[in-house]
């Protein structure tokens, strides 16, 4: 049998066993704990998101940026008086933001390649604003 040395190459089998179950049982609680906490979060944040840029003329971009995700305290009751129904609906929306710009690849000549997108720096429940946010409304 030959001598332990130091470092990883040195470690038994059963020791580099033991790590990895801690490691994974640690890291694994904790990821099932974010997604619960995703699951019940209600409130607004911002947070990592990736999306195809495109534009006719030019091939497109995945850019990762900020955007605003969450869910807000929405609440509908009858009442006797038209429209019959008071609400309150607030949506996840943009407070703050920055403009960035990113130049496409791959654009035909007469094609300006300049991308322009929104970064959320901060977000808040509030009205849908449809300059800012894709909103759904009722008519």
């Amino acid at each position: 049998m030959a001598p332990l040395r130091s470092g990883a190459q040195g470690l038994s089998p059963v020791t580099l066993c033991c790590v990895t179950l801690a490691v994974w049982l640690c890291c694994g609680a904790q990821t099932e704990t974010s997604v619960l906490n995703l699951k019940r979060f209600i409130g607004c944040a911002v947070r990592e998101f990736t999306f195809l840029a495109r534009k006719p003329g030019c091939s497109g971009l995945h850019i990762t940026t900020d955007a605003c995700w969450g869910r807000c305290e929405t609440w509908e009751k009858p009442v006797l008086d038209p429209p019959f129904i008071e609400s309150h609906q607030r949506v996840c929306t943009y407070s703050e933001t920055r403009l960035e710009m990113v130049q496409l690849p791959n654009c035909s000549a007469d094609v300006d390649p300049s991308y322009t997108y929104p970064v959320a720096l901060r977000c808040d429940c509030g009205v849908c604003l449809t300059s800012t946010t894709e909103c759904i409304t009722s008519v």
